[in-house]
């Protein structure tokens, strides 16, 4: 047998060293397919799990009794516009049934009517004054005694005596509006939602000590958490103008902004357990009806929004006066009837955008006054959102420093 050459020798050496390696890499490439697949599953079988915890969370009420209901006007665009019924109740607050800050249990103490319109290029939402004397219709029960007769009555009473689907119900039957969906939100978890959130920054104008509702807070930018939070948005007496109910309505509706602000952040969508313990105390603290419960629906809700960009997002009040018969209540002016017809036509704000607050934020993190303007707000006592005698729209026009911030001080919200 022939000796092998050197220059074959080290040919078949060489070769020989490159296998090895080869193998070694295919080996540890093996290793990690199998550790990526086996991370994919518990991801995956993580998300589930969490999908199905916070969908498990949600609690539903049936529509079905609600019988006769408005029809939805026929709107061109590539999807039809979604109206939403916020509500805010403390029925699940305090110890042996007491509501928070010497409110009355049971009682709804914030409703926003929010739209969306077809091309989901546009959003707001829509405060009712929980103090607004109107027409209830008959509702149905939340036991079973039977229908409950309506009457000229406050706003929030609806919830009090028939729960969310009363004051659906009315919201239909004043409006003309079909209300899509509705969400209960209980103020326990709204503390829980602000906590997860890290807190929300709050501007007091003045120190609040409300000896009615015992709530005290300082004078001041800064963060709030937990009770002092709810505090915040639920305070009435001692900040701002006379109006509480409408100050506080402003308050709330900065409030909301600014959380959903938080929400869609990249500090909250990048922190997968902030974004967890936010999930779990909103899911843990709202009740829907069956159709929406569905969390692809609420987070195409939530998409949407982000979608139209927070700048577009909305907040108004109801055009309102005072009652003839008690000064301390209020009635919907004849002005609404416009709002609630742009609302079912799916128009823009227009005129009535006047003195809104957006979701978007300035750089000190306070919520800015904006939106599609007029020549007056539409949320002050006994002024029509057209500004003008006749009551037709005004020209279009932004609203002056001096009027937003004579709204903002009417809100007990800071100007400077």
């Amino acid at each position: 047998m022939r000796p092998r050459s050197p220059i074959f020798t080290e040919v078949f050496m060489a070769s020989g060293r490159h296998r090895r390696p080869d193998s070694r890499a295919r080996k540890v490439t093996k290793r990690a397919l199998v550790s990526a697949s086996l991370a994919l599953i518990v991801l995956s079988t993580g998300l589930v799990l969490a999908y199905k915890k916070f969908e498990g969370n949600i609690n539903t009420i049936s529509t079905a009794s609600l019988g006769n209901r408005p029809k939805a006007e026929k709107v061109e665009g590539p999807k039809a516009p979604l109206n939403v019924l916020v509500m805010g109740s403390d029925t699940r607050d305090g110890a042996n049934g007491k509501g928070i800050g010497g409110s009355t249990p049971g009682l709804s103490d914030t409703a926003i009517l929010l739209h969306l319109s077809a091309d989901r290029k546009r959003a707001y939402g829509v405060s009712l004054p929980r103090d607004s004397m109107v027409q209830r219709p008959t509702c149905p029960s939340k036991s079973k005694s039977g229908p409950i007769p309506g009457g000229l009555t406050m706003f929030n009473s609806a919830y009090a005596v028939g729960g969310p689907l009363c004051t659906v119900k009315t919201v239909e039957s004043l409006t003309g509006i079909r209300i899509d969906h509705f969400v209960v939100v209980d103020f326990v978890g709204f503390r829980s939602m602000v906590n997860a959130l890290g807190g929300i920054k709050i501007c007091v104008p003045e120190a609040v000590d409300d000896k009615i509702g015992h709530i005290k807070l300082p004078a001041g930018t800064y963060k709030v958490t937990g009770q002092q939070a709810l505090d915040y948005v639920r305070v009435r007496h001692g900040i701002g103008a006379p109006t509480g109910d409408i100050g506080r309505m402003k308050r709330q509706q900065a409030f909301v902004a600014a959380m959903i602000q938080k929400v869609m952040s990249a500090g909250t969508l990048a922190n997968p357990a902030r974004l967890f313990s936010f999930l779990d105390a909103a899911t843990k603290s709202l009740t829907t009806d069956e159709s929406f419960a569905d969390l692809k629906q609420l987070a195409s809700l939530g998409s949407s929004l982000q979608d139209i960009g927070l700048d577009r997002v909305q907040f108004v009040t109801v055009p309102f006066r005072a009652w003839p018969q008690d000064p301390n209540r209020l009635e919907w002016s004849p002005e609404a009837e416009g709002l609630w017809k742009r609302i079912r036509k799916d128009q823009p704000l227009g005129p009535y955008g006047s003195d809104s607050i957006s979701a978007a934020q300035d750089n000190r993190g306070e919520v800015v006054a904006g939106g599609e303007p007029s020549s007056s707000p539409s949320g002050t006592p006994s002024t029509s959102p057209s500004g003008g005698p006749s009551g037709g729209p005004a020209k279009a026009q932004g609203p002056s420093k001096a009027e937003i911030k004579q709204a903002r001080e009417a809100a007990g919200l800071c100007t400077t």
